[in-house]
């Protein structure tokens, strides 16, 4: 392949309201796009220089979409050259994270589906992120600039930069602006592509959420003395219509940036989180406090027959499986840092959850909070083990899974005087779950 060369073509004054910029025109030998340079000051020859390498985004850099943080971004660059007088925004021409403006279009769709802009990245048969910088390098390289502090939350960019020769001096971080459209998305970004943001803002109002802890904590204290296992709250969001999903297998974002702190100060509120192994596979969830102040929970895996995946994301977690236990995969899985109970099966050939909360008692866990899925939520239901229910009811419909199916031999409790909240968007419906 022929060595990528740039050619500055020409450069003009250009007033902003953030001020005076230079905007340098460069045409490659790689590709027939534009790519542009947003000069301030002088930075031939200069260390330290503060730099922005932005890549297109028509939807956010022009209208202004809520879907993503590109527009603000770009903005926030620009402001922050114009106070420290000196800068480089580079403009690159890699729409949609490199796989272009159609291809984002229909990233969008299948995100509104439910799947998260990694997936939808890879179900249209692209890769999560096809950017690449070296056109940035050499941009850089030709105006003359020794060593940046870079303006961005992506690990990657640093990495890929600096494996082109770019000394990279510091990352200068850019909070986001959170929203509930774009919540979700910069979820993804840091839980799949290892982005480093702070994503605190979406904070609730400590009253709005402290009735709700004070219940729990409350109902918790002496659960485990009462009944001999943790107290059991139930924690998850649906749409108007009931689904948890659009399809199994899938996740599927309902919940707006209020509930999901609301969600994550839950976690931190319990000693141990617990999912199915059909969450771990289809999500990878970090079951982690990210959205609030708090201690992470122990997370909890239920698999019956060890499918948990070395590298999935739970830190160190308590993993509840059945004989025949494979060796190998046992000691895969532990050294992988798990740690793994055996429990018996029930009827239904699943595991039987009076022994899995008689095991978590025994390890000193007061409280438990079962997000999913939808076995997980019904077997809990059914058996009677939920004490509490905390859901976020989202206002949309899905047309997709229900977590409750029609059993006749079983029967479920309602919630005793429920309590109802606004969250954002959100109605969350908490309270004592019961049969009478």
């Amino acid at each position: 392949m022929t060595p990528l060369s740039v050619r500055q073509q020409t450069s003009a004054r250009i007033p902003t309201e953030e001020g005076q910029f230079q905007l340098c025109y460069y045409s490659n030998n790689r590709d027939k796009k534009e790519h542009l340079a947003l000069v301030m000051g002088q930075v031939a020859g200069q260390e330290n220089v503060l730099v922005r390498v932005h890549s297109e985004c028509f939807t956010g850099d022009v209208l202004g979409s809520l879907r993503c943080d590109c527009g603000p971004q770009l903005h926030e660059a620009m402001q922050r050259i114009a106070e420290a007088g000196q800068g480089v925004l580079i403009y690159l021409r890699q729409e949609g994270r490199g796989i272009g403006l159609l291809s984002k279009l229909r990233a969008y769709n299948l995100q509104d589906d439910g799947y998260d802009t990694v997936d939808a990245n890879l179900a249209l048969g692209h890769q999560a992120d096809e950017r690449e910088y070296s056109m940035a390098a050499r941009i850089l390289a030709d105006l003359g600039v020794r060593s940046i502090r870079l303006l961005t939350n992506n690990p990657t960019k640093i990495e890929s930069l600096r494996a082109l020769g770019v000394t990279v001096a510091d990352r200068v971080a850019m909070p986001p602006q959170v929203n509930s459209e774009n919540s979700v998305y910069l979820t993804t970004k840091v839980r799949r592509m290892r982005h480093l943001l702070n994503l605190d803002s979406p904070q609730i109002d400590p009253n709005e959420s402290a009735e709700i802890l004070a219940d729990l904590t409350e109902a918790a204290a002496d659960c485990l003395t009462r009944t001999g296992r943790p107290h059991v709250t139930l924690a998850y969001a649906q749409s108007l219509d009931g689904s948890i999903t659009a399809q199994p297998g899938s996740p599927l974002a309902l919940s707006g940036p209020q509930a999901l702190a609301l969600t994550h100060r839950l976690r931190a509120n319990h000693d141990a989180i617990l999912v199915g192994i059909g969450t771990v596979l289809a999500d990878n969830p970090q079951l982690t406090v990210r959205l609030g102040d708090g201690p992470n929970p122990q997370p909890v895996i239920l698999d019956s027959s060890l499918r948990t995946p070395p590298a999935a994301n739970p830190a160190a977690p308590w993993i509840f499986t059945a004989d025949p236990v494979d060796p190998q995969r046992r000691a895969t899985l532990e050294a992988s840092g798990a740690t793994l109970f055996v429990v018996p099966v029930g009827e239904d050939e699943k595991l039987d959850l009076v022994s899995v909360l008689s095991q978590l008692g025994e390890m000193s866990i007061r409280s438990v909070m079962v997000e999913g899925g939808a076995e997980i939520l019904q077997a809990f239901l059914g058996q009677g083990l939920a004490d509490r229910a905390v859901i976020t009811v989202a206002p949309r419909f899905v047309g997709g899974l229900n977590p409750y199916t029609h059993q006749a031999e079983r029967t479920f409790p309602h919630i005793a005087n429920p309590s109802v909240i606004q969250l954002g968007h959100d109605t969350i419906i908490w309270g004592r779950l019961t049969f009478e």
